[in-house]
């Protein structure tokens, strides 16, 4: 069995996002760090944890198909701005000065996927399954 890039890339992504929901999720004041209390913030963290978590369960269902071009653009084009707005954000966060080794891996981790799903959505080269 061929592995495609856009399978490699969805697992990954799925993986990714699943651990990243499941920690907003179920621990929510580590997801925030510390120095966040109250509330909201707490909500706000399990509720992007949950928006994580469908992501992670749409990218894991889907690759298997043929993703990229034409094919299954709804899913490349969903997480292509995921990854692009969230990466953006963190950028603009660590050039300010903000240089803390989880908040630099995690942009790094960002970036990588935004160009991946940049590359699967624009790219030219057609779409092997396997």
């Amino acid at each position: 069995m061929k592995l495609s890039n856009s399978r490699i890339l969805l697992f990954f992504s799925a993986l990714f996002m699943a651990t990243l929901g499941l920690i907003a999720t179920f621990a929510p004041e580590k997801f925030l760090g510390p120095g966040a209390i109250g509330f909201m913030p707490t909500l706000v963290a399990q509720v992007a944890g949950a928006l994580y978590l469908g992501f992670a369960i749409l990218n894991w269902m889907a690759k298997d198909n043929a993703i990229g071009g034409i094919y299954s653009r709804p899913v490349a084009l969903g997480n292509l701005l995921h990854f692009f707005a969230v990466a953006m954000a963190l950028v603009r966060l660590v050039s300010a000065g903000d240089h803390q080794g989880i908040l630099l891996m995690i942009t790094l981790i960002y970036v990588v996927f935004a160009a991946g799903f940049g590359l699967l959505v624009f790219g030219k080269s057609p779409v092997q399954l396997r």
